[in-house]
Formats: structure tokens, sequence, C-alpha cells
């Protein structure tokens, strides 16, 4: 999800097993797609010489995809086009191992969507914070902004997790922390990854009626609440944080590897004099935007 979801959404999310042997030691084009639960992967070797090698999941829409539907792939685009240079991708699925064998491997060398301050890179200031928010059916779903509404004890809440871990992200940690746990339905955020998109099946849920409201990352909730046959609607979760420590709001940023200012440095740069047409971006894709309060950073997909 991004990763942020998580991504982060940014989230999502693959077994990668397969990836090495299936790119025969290359980059992947823009056009290759995932098979199976496989995310094809590319080496550094090749690589044109004025390229921005661009890190990113190859089946994680809103954030990115193999076909460069993604608003990640776009921004990735625009930042490339401001530096004269093409996009190479590395594509690897966002989940655990994802900063190690890609920036971390030197196959690639910058993440469009990656939590502030993560420590396992460098990252520039976010250029955008959002938020989770609850999503239900415009039609007869209630209306949801807190944790705190009694509601939620009769109500049917899918929330993403991470393996067999309900607590692993923030909606998980605020039921438990309330005791509201009898209604809550999970949904894998990693998924089926021969499924395109993996983590849109939490929304979709809500569409087909088989949870009556879920608890998502905004950008994930808000490009596929747009697309669903079912009208939708998306509010922003209003509960300063999960618990102390844990908010729900979180800034997104650029991420290089360590040492490598120079290159974070030029490409903030651009960020900073294209962010009129960064946020277009990012609402052209339902992103919910947040422009408040600072965010604290803290990882929501598990792909470390």
């Amino acid at each position: 999800m991004g990763m942020g979801a998580m991504r982060a959404s940014r989230g999502g999310v693959a077994l990668i097993a397969a990836a090495l042997a299936a790119c025969g030691g290359r980059e992947a084009p823009a056009s290759t797609r995932a098979n199976g639960s496989a995310a094809l992967v590319g080496a550094a070797g090749g690589a044109p010489r004025h390229a921005l090698r661009v890190c990113a999941d190859p089946n994680n829409l809103p954030f990115s995809d193999s076909l460069g539907r993604g608003f990640e792939n776009r921004i990735a685009e625009l930042l490339a086009r401001d530096l004269g240079d093409t996009v190479r991708y590395t594509w690897w699925a966002q989940r655990r191992g994802f900063v190690r064998n890609t920036l971390g491997a030197h196959r690639c060398d910058v993440i469009i969507g990656i939590d502030e301050g993560n420590e396992q890179v460098l990252t520039s200031s976010p250029y955008y914070r959002s938020t989770y928010v609850f999503v239900t059916r415009r039609h007869g779903g209630p209306r949801l902004t807190s944790f705190d509404d009694p509601r939620l004890r009769t109500l049917r809440v899918g929330l993403h997790v991470i393996g067999d871990d309900y607590n692993a992200l923030p909606p998980g940690v605020a039921m438990a922390r309330r005791g509201l746990v009898n209604g809550v339905r999970g949904y894998s955020i990693y998924g089926d990854y021969a499924q395109p998109n993996p983590p849109a099946r939490l929304i979709e849920a809500v569409a087909r009626g088989d949870v009556d409201v879920a608890v998502a990352w905004g950008p994930l909730a808000g490009y596929f609440a747009r697309r669903s046959p079912v009208p939708l609607v998306v509010l922003p979760v209003t509960t300063p944080e999960a618990v102390p420590g844990v908010p729900f709001t979180y800034g997104i940023a650029l991420g290089v590897r360590h040492g490598d200012a120079a290159r974070l440095a030029r490409l903030g740069a651009i960020l900073r004099r294209r962010r009129s047409a960064v946020r277009a971006i990012l609402r052209s894709y339902g992103v919910p935007l947040v422009d408040s309060e600072p965010a604290r950073a803290a990882s929501r997909s598990g792909a470390e």
C-alpha cells in the first residue's frame, strides 16, 4: 500500500520465491505483470544511464501496478520528467522484506511511498498525509467516525490483519482496547496475490454486505470506494489515537538509501516545486488528505 497501508496501504503483498528466476536477473519493464503469487523483480544491471530507478509493487493499486496506473507511478513519472530521466522499475511485492530486497540490495534507488521517518531508509518530508477511514454503504449503512461510537458493539466490522494478528494495525488495536472483538472480521492485507490488488477485498466486503463497516487506510479505501458498483461512504476516523503513541494519521514520504542525501534533496525539491500537481494526482485517486497536525511515523503494512 504504498507502504503504509497500507500501504499502507499505499498496503499489499505476496510470495516472492520464484521472482528472480522469472526475471532472469534483469529489470522488469513497466508492462510486466506479476505471475501467480510471485512478484517479478529486476536487478540493477542493464538499466538506462539516465533513469529514475523506482522500487514498486506490481499489483497494489491505487499505489502502483505494472501497467503504471497507480498514483505512485504517476508521481514517479512527474519526478522523472523534471529530472530529464525515464522511469525504470524493480518490482517486488510490498510485504516484509520489501526494503531489504529492493533498495537495500541496490536494485533500485527510490521508494515513492513510505512512512515518514522509517528507520530503514532516509526519508523526505512527507508529500502527503492521510488517515484511516470508516467505509459503509451509502444506502442503509451507519455513518461512523469514532471508535467510541456505541453502535460498533453490534456491527460486523471488517479490518485488515497481518497473518493471524488482529492487533498489528491501528484499527485492530483500537477495537481490542475497547473490547470490541465479537463482531470483528479479519481480511488479510496480503491476500491472494494471484488476484488483482489483494487489499481491496476488504472494501468489496462492505459492498457485498459481508460486513457493515470496514476500517481501512484512506488512500486504499478512497480509491476502491469510488469504483464500487454499490455506493459507499468514506469518513475519516476522528479518534486521535488507537492507543497512546499509535495514531491513525500518517505522513507519507519518499525513501532512499541512507547516505543518498543528494538524491533525496533533488527529489524533495521537485516535490516542493510541483506540490500542486502532486496533490491534484492524489485527489484524482480519492486520497483523503489531512493538512492539520503532524503525524507520528509508524508502520502499517509490515513491509519492512
